[in-house]
């Protein structure tokens, strides 16, 4: 819409044709609602008349109040034309009912959300002092947890997972009897799970991350002590290699891939918890995101800015929490479940950082901790992990369009 030369020219077939897909990728209702309005814009005497065939194929339950206030009722293509009433009618309908959750809210097209590009999946965790399976798929677009769990995979806590090249990989974790250095392999297609070659070291509470389509699997514990090591999996050769070890042995650390550098931050290492953090090839910084200081579970935040190595305070969680899964997606950082100093939590926020806000998610089904989490993008069947899959497949919303 912003950049293509070949959008102004579309039709009103076309453009209809695209809006009603539930495989739109847009991230925010509002942009289905702009490109109609530029493409009325491109000519406004002939094609001011699609209005009111275009705006229902906009999903309005998913757009922010104020934004249709501001900028759909006002429009001036809208607001003055009769057969436009009735569809902001069924708008303001559709976004009430999705504010209070209404159970039949998805019926409406205007209701539907569109599919995800990605799912997040949150594996396995501790469950009220037992071990469960459990698998969840969370759709970022509605805002829904969806229970996928496998009964074939055995219950798992304090594990890491990746997504890799098609497939889930569990790594490590305690099986409820030891801790394990086996690895699991979930194709989310066929669902199904594989077990690839094991870890030279068994990891409970190990740190997981994805450099250069290789699996890096750092620190944990083998169940005498905290580990320093670190190694790497590589999927062509399903074998697993010795790599530097860490500068301290760290447990229940957190590991991500910045700008093709591995960081991994805080943990345990046997005698306290730590701040600092560590790069591959190992430079030192401080952080605290979440989890324990040995006395108090925390709520606390920071970013570190690349540009000029520094660490910022971000603005704290709303909820204290240890032992939860993280993850990115829709460019939000999720925090899934946990431990909150009193229990076992089902309680989930995500972070905006152009708002630099917390907001409150829709909780999972099930309270865990000790899970872990990662997202798959481009599943072709994407219905299958979305509360999306029993959705009709063709705009409700029939009709001629004017000559």
């Amino acid at each position: 819409m912003k950049t293509s030369d070949e959008f102004p020219e579309l039709s009103a077939t076309e453009l209809k044709g695209l809006l009603e897909k539930d495989e739109l990728n847009v991230k925010h209702e509002e942009a289905a609602c702009e490109a109609i309005i530029k493409w009325i814009n491109y000519n406004p005497a002939s094609r001011q008349q699609y209005i009111s065939v275009l705006l229902p194929e906009v999903r309005f339950a998913f757009m922010p109040t104020e934004y249709y206030g501001n900028n759909v009722k006002s429009n001036i293509y809208i607001r003055d034309n009769e057969e436009c009433k009735p569809i902001l009618i069924n708008a303001s309908l559709a976004m009430s009912n999705h504010y209070v959750n209404c159970p039949s809210v998805f019926q409406s097209p205007m209701s539907r959300p569109r599919l995800p590009c990605a799912v997040l999946f949150a594996i396995g965790g501790w469950r009220r002092g037992r071990l469960t399976n459990a698998m969840e798929s969370y759709d970022a677009r509605a805002d829904r947890w969806i229970n996928v769990t496998c009964e074939e995979e055995s219950p798992r806590a304090y594990h890491g997972t990746a997504y890799l090249n098609g497939n889930v990989y569990l790594i490590g974790g305690f099986d409820s009897v030891v801790n394990c250095n086996d690895v699991t392999r979930f194709d989310p297609v066929k669902k199904a799970w594989k077990q690839v070659a094991p870890m030279h070291s068994k990891r409970c509470k190990v740190s997981v991350t994805i450099l250069d389509e290789n699996i890096y699997a750092m620190g944990g514990n083998d169940g005498h002590f905290d580990l320093n090591t670190a190694e790497r999996y590589e999927p062509e050769t399903n074998q697993w290699s010795l790599i530097a070890p860490m500068n301290e042995q760290r447990s229940e650390a957190s590991a991500t891939t910045l700008n093709d550098r591995i960081y991994i931050c805080g943990g345990f290492n046997e005698n306290e918890c730590l701040i600092t953090a560590e790069m591959y090839n190992l430079d030192c910084y401080d952080l605290v995101v979440g989890g324990s200081d040995g006395i108090n579970h925390l709520t606390s935040a920071e970013a570190y800015n690349t540009v000029d190595s520094t660490w910022h305070v971000v603005p704290s969680m709303y909820s204290p929490r240890s032992s939860f899964g993280i993850e990115v997606i829709d460019d939000r950082l999720l925090v899934v479940g946990g431990f909150n100093g009193f229990g076992t939590t089902l309680n989930v926020e995500s972070y905006d950082e152009k708002a630099n806000e917390w907001y409150h998610v829709h909780d999972m089904s099930i309270d865990r901790s000790a899970l872990s989490c990662c997202v798959v993008p481009g599943l072709i069947n994407i219905r299958d992990y979305t509360d999306s899959g029993d959705m009709v497949t063709a705009s409700s919303s029939t009709g001629l369009l004017p000559v």
